[in-house]
């Protein structure tokens, strides 16, 4: 059975490994839909297997953390991301040195 965009979005999502994240575009662009990180972003929203996709590795295209619906929000994303080694400039994510590279 084919996998629908949103199954997609969140196989790679469980793909990120600790210390990496990736934006929505990357994600939507992964998944085969260019044009849709705002999209990915809802998926994240609704995110109900977390721990198992880790939708707080997921970011903005300039690092920024935007949002997260889990306790604690954007402090406990970052928290987070920090614990897993990802690396940040002041309030985003460097991600020169932080973003997956899905190869």
């Amino acid at each position: 059975m084919k996998k629908t965009f949103k199954e997609k979005v969140y196989v790679l999502t469980r793909a990120i490994p600790k210390g990496k994240v990736a934006t929505y575009g990357q994600l939507a662009r992964l998944a085969g839909n260019p044009r849709a990180a705002r999209a990915v972003g809802a998926f994240m929203r609704m995110n109900d297997d977390a721990p198992n996709t880790p939708c707080h590795r997921v970011v903005a295209a300039d690092g920024n953390l935007t949002g997260y619906s889990g306790s604690g929000g954007v402090t406990s994303k970052k928290k987070m991301l920090l614990k897993e080694g990802v690396i940040f400039k002041g309030a985003l994510v460097d991600l020169t040195r932080s973003q997956w590279d899905y190869s």
